[in-house]
């Protein structure tokens, strides 16, 4: 058995029918505050205050990276005050003499 069954009626009054709330008053106000708190947002979205708030943090991490490349250069480097001299062909210039 088969039935079909075409209703016509606008959602408005079919959330009547079955019961549901009326929420466009609510979507309303609720839009209104979205709007609002976007519009607040975006202006801290602008090439200046993002700059003013990245720079200082990136300037930060440079100083930090240059630090950290200094120690590394600093312990890497041979102890040059014990050893002696070397010549252009790699022997002691000591041994020369």
């Amino acid at each position: 058995m088969k039935i079909k069954l075409d209703i016509e009626c606008s959602p408005e009054e079919a959330r009547k029918f079955l019961g549901l709330p009326d929420v466009a008053e609510f979507q309303a106000h609720f839009m209104k505050e979205l709007h609002a708190k976007m519009d607040e947002n975006i202006k801290s979205m602008d090439a200046e205050t993002l700059m003013k708030t990245w720079l200082p943090m990136t300037m930060q991490g440079m100083g930090e990276m240059q630090k950290l490349f200094w120690q590394s250069m600093t312990m890497a480097r041979p102890n040059t005050d014990d050893d002696p001299p070397k010549t252009s062909d790699g022997k002691d210039s000591k041994a020369h003499e």
